[in-house]
Formats: C-alpha cells, sequence, structure tokens
C-alpha cells in the first residue's frame, strides 16, 4: 500500500475539515425502499415512514407486528438491516404468523365501533375515513363494521354527523363528559389537551419520567387517535370556557393507524373557519405533532400553550361561550285556520 489516497471530510461534531490518509476507504451505499411498495401498500393498507419504508405497529412492543392484522415484516422492507438482524426478524415473523395460524380464533379489542342502523343516514361519509377499510357500505343501505379488521381508530365516530357510530370505552358521552368535568370550575388557570394513546400521550409521559419541567396547567383527555377528537368536541371545550384547546396526535407522516390523522387536519382547519366567523381568535385552537419519543417537545408545547393561555382576557372566554351557543331550532308554527261565512 502507497498510504496516498487522502480524504477530506467535515466533523460534523466539531464542525471543522479534518484531512485523513487511508489504505483503504469502503463506502456506505445508500439504501433506498422497493419501488412497489406505494402498490402494496395500497393491496394491505400498510403505513410508511418518512424514509418511504414500511412503519410497524410499535418499535419495541410489535416490532415485527404491521398496523394491519396479519402482516408481519422481515428485513429490508422495515428499514436498512444486516444479514444478522434480517434472519432474527424472519424468524420473528415466522413466530408470530405461526402463532396467529394455530390459535384456531382470532381475538380482537373491545376498541370498536358499532353503527346503530336506526340512526344510520346511509351517506356512506364513515366507509370513506376509516383507513383500514372495515366499514363496509353501498349507496342507499346501511353501513356496517367488520370488527375483525376494526383498530378503534375512532375517526369514522369523529366524522358521523348523526351520532350513528359509537366507539365502545371511548364514546362521545364519556368524551364530553370529561371536557365538562375539566372545565367545570377555574377554566382560566387551564390548558385543555386532547391528547392521542401512541404518541402525544405517551410523550407527556415521557416527559415526566424525564424529569422535564413544563407548567401544571394542562388537563389531558386521551384518546386512541386523533381523528377520534370530533369537532363538537373542541366546541364544547370552548363553550365550558377553556382559554386554549390543544389538539396533539402522530407525526402527520407517521400516524398509527395508517392515515387517520389526516381527518384530524381536515376537521382542524374547519374548527379555525368556524372559530373565526364566531368572532374568536383562530390561535385559541392549536395543532401540534408530538411522538412518544419526544418528552423535550412535549414539554415545550406545554410552556407554550400556557404563555397563550395568559394572553386571553375573560372577555374573549364569555363571548366564545355564548358565540358558539349551539342554534336552538324553532318549530314551524301552522298558519291559523281562516274561517269564511
Amino acid at each position: 500500500m502507497t498510504k496516498a489516497l487522502t480524504v477530506t471530510v467535515e466533523n460534523t461534531t466539531t464542525g471543522k475539515l479534518e484531512r485523513h490518509e487511508f489504505d483503504l476507504l469502503v463506502l456506505s451505499v445508500g439504501v433506498v425502499p422497493p419501488r412497489d411498495r406505494d402498490k402494496l401498500s395500497s393491496l394491505l393498507t400498510l403505513s410508511k415512514t418518512s424514509d418511504g419504508f414500511f412503519r410497524e405497529t410499535h418499535p419495541k412492543l410489535k416490532p415485527v407486528d404491521a398496523p394491519t392484522r396479519g402482516v408481519f415484516f422481515a428485513g429490508f422492507c422495515e428499514a436498512p438491516k444486516d444479514i444478522k438482524d434480517s434472519v432474527c426478524q424472519a424468524g420473528a415473523a415466522a413466530s408470530r404468523a405461526g402463532a396467529l395460524l394455530n390459535a384456531g380464533k382470532i381475538t380482537v379489542e373491545a376498541i370498536t365501533s358499532r353503527i346503530d342502523e336506526e340512526a344510520c343516514k346511509k351517506c356512506g361519509i364513515c366507509a370513506g375515513v376509516c383507513p383500514y377499510g372495515a366499514i363496509s357500505w353501498r349507496k342507499g343501505e346501511v353501513a356496517t363494521v367488520v370488527e375483525a379488521a376494526c383498530a378503534g381508530c375512532g375517526a369514522c365516530g369523529a366524522a358521523c354527523s348523526f351520532d350513528a357510530i359509537t366507539m365502545r370505552h371511548f364514546t362521545d358521552d364519556q368524551l364530553l363528559g370529561q371536557v365538562r368535568a375539566i372545565l367545570h370550575e377555574d377554566q382560566e388557570e387551564k390548558v385543555f389537551v386532547f391528547a392521542c394513546n401512541w404518541c402525544s400521550y405517551a410523550g407527556g409521559d415521557m416527559a415526566g419520567i424525564s424529569r422535564i419541567k413544563y407548567p401544571a396547567s394542562n388537563r389531558v383527555v386521551r384518546t386512541m387517535c386523533s381523528a377520534r377528537v370530533s369537532e363538537e368536541m373542541v366546541l364544547e371545550a370552548f363553550r365550558c370556557g377553556a382559554p386554549v384547546v390543544l389538539v396533539s396526535g402522530c407525526h402527520y407522516a407517521d400516524c398509527h393507524y395508517i392515515n387517520a390523522n389526516r381527518q384530524t387536519v381536515k376537521r382542524v382547519q374547519r374548527l379555525w373557519d368556524k372559530l373565526e366567523k364566531a368572532g374568536i381568535r383562530p390561535e385559541r385552537l392549536q395543532l401540534e405533532w408530538i411522538s412518544a419519543a419526544e418528552g423535550q417537545k412535549f414539554a415545550k408545547v406545554m410552556n407554550q400553550m400556557d404563555e397563550l393561555r395568559k394572553t386571553v382576557t375573560r372577555a374573549e372566554i364569555e363571548h366564545g361561550m355564548e358565540a358558539l351557543k349551539p342554534k336552538v331550532k324553532m318549530a314551524k308554527k301552522e298558519p291559523a285556520a281562516v274561517g269564511v261565512k
């Protein structure tokens, strides 16, 4: 070897350029996801990471399980891996699939949606927002839920305008009851937060475990997904006197329920328009994406929300409570009968 190979690199830690001499230089080849991933993702209803690889249900609890039940990952489809990791993951995936095939019966979580056939207006909106295709609907017919496919995100319940869908264990009455109970007194001192179970709620836990300080003014209501938060829940929080409301969930491209939080964005945008039309500052409603590992970000957002809370006056709160009151529909009076002599 001549030792004539000179390499100039930037040390990203020190921010300085360095020059080194080597006998041999081996470059790490970049890896990109397969080209047909979009077609496969559509067929199996899979979610993807920001890098384009398939995303697992949970990196620690279910590292080989896809969010869609019965689908398991092994190797490069999930992320770049060496041979040892790929073989290990293949064994885990085979084990999970074998356990499922040998079980004979499939158990599903009780957090699923049910449709009231009498209340259903046959509009099909619920079928359009379900990320798992778990709702079967045909024009002119009542929608039905395939419970084995339902993951319990609650997007359908939040989208239904006719109270025809009940998400078990996270019903509208339960969530609205929490809203009213939290804001029963001392409303001005509270920051009201809707947090999704898998990310933002877990991010709050991470902040606590890490002993990161943030204001104690926040009051958190947990939902399985941010898509479960309906417009009525947010409006009810303002009617009850909430100075500010935060809706938070998984990062936009990394939703635990494939793409359910896209419904969250559309819903919050509609709410901003409604608040503005009612003469309420739209910034009193905030939307943030916080992952389970972002305890620092959770604390930062809580600090920002508390500072925003302090800018909201009592007059603004009272105006919002009055402006957002549900409008009572007046019954049409029958015209008085006119007698003819």
